[in-house]
């Protein structure tokens, strides 16, 4: 097995590369298509991968990361299945593709948000309209006797 190298972006601009002996791959039996092999070829894959431990991530990428996976966690543990296919070599590269694509959207920064300010249009749209609500509730009051 290879290291899982996920290309530079948003949040890792040099890139990942996560070393092949810390990803763990489990076989299991699929269920669905397979035909006769079905019952004895070990094509689901369970690949695993410990957040809290890993290299690939630095401090601040790993906080992100366990913050906004943590319902997909096992302690520290992120877990990916696959067994859409019939063939346990493309279950493998489905489940590393899944792993690469969830850690890099893990890591991408929140944008912060720039305050703006109320168009003069609008406030004066929001002026107007409390204006005319406060006249339709004042014509609505019996005359004043003085």
């Amino acid at each position: 097995m290879d290291d899982l190298r996920i290309p530079p972006g948003p949040g890792a601009p040099e890139g990942m590369t996560v070393p092949a002996g810390e990803l763990v791959e489990q076989f299991s039996h699929a269920s669905g298509p397979g035909g006769q092999g079905v019952n004895t070829a070990d094509s689901r894959v369970q690949l695993s991968l410990d957040i809290g431990t890993t290299t690939a991530l630095t401090e601040p990428q790993r906080e992100l990361a366990l913050e906004r996976l943590a319902i997909r966690l096992s302690g520290t543990v992120l877990t990916i299945s696959a067994a859409e296919h019939r063939s346990q070599r493309r279950n493998r590269t489905a489940a590393r593709d899944r792993l690469a694509i969830l850690l890099r959207n893990a890591v991408i920064p929140t944008p912060t948000r720039r305050p703006t300010r109320r168009t003069r249009g609008s406030q004066r749209r929001r002026l107007d309209a409390k204006r005319e609500r406060s006249e339709v509730k004042r014509n609505r009051r019996p005359p004043h006797a003085d």
